[in-house]
């Protein structure tokens, strides 16, 4: 297999690119897989790992999305709306039972609720009209793959994007890129 075409960063594009990609996407949260698809749209903005974003069928029907009252604005893509999503604990993270013997009384696992690290474009500008009914992930606190590869997440807390080992550049996001 060929390698991959290196990408720099500081070549994406301003405004950012929408384009639909082949690669192979999966999510996954303590080894379970929360979504997986290979149509994906991913946009590429001047010095930011690319942002990928799912179709919401990729979604597995195991985890309802609940929507939260945050929202953000991008003077391009529109209003961002952010979603919560209730997980299973693994049986490893639950109160010893004689802790609380009186107080288990059902048979549903533990779930324990995420909020505001998975978002979407329901009314996406013109230029991204394709987002409509995609979801993106932040990389923390899922374990996202891009072709096999685990990515990590782009620096700091506001930008979602993947960082793949085909990046060449400054990548946006730490204190220390605040002037780009």
């Amino acid at each position: 297999m060929p390698p991959k075409p290196r990408l720099n960063v500081q070549n994406f594009p301003r405004p950012p690119l929408l384009e639909k990609i082949p690669r192979h996407l999966i999510v996954k949260y303590r080894g379970q897989t929360i979504a997986e698809t290979k149509d994906a749209y991913w946009v590429l903005e001047t010095y930011h790992s690319p942002t990928y974003y799912l179709p919401a069928t990729s979604l597995s029907p195991s985890f309802p999305l609940i929507p939260t009252t945050k929202s953000t604005f991008c003077e391009y893509k529109g209003w961002a709306t952010y979603y919560s999503i209730s997980l299973p604990l693994p049986i490893s993270t639950y109160p010893s039972s004689r802790s609380v013997s009186n107080q288990l009384t059902s048979s549903e696992p533990k779930k324990h609720e995420i909020s505001n690290r998975i978002w979407s474009y329901e009314s996406p500008t013109p230029q991204y009209e394709g987002l409509k009914g995609y979801l993106s992930f932040y990389a923390g606190p899922w374990d996202c793959f891009v072709d096999g590869e685990k990515v990590i997440p782009q620096p700091g807390d506001f930008y979602g994007g993947w960082t793949t080992s085909d990046l060449d550049g400054i990548i946006k996001g730490s204190a220390e890129t605040r002037w780009m």
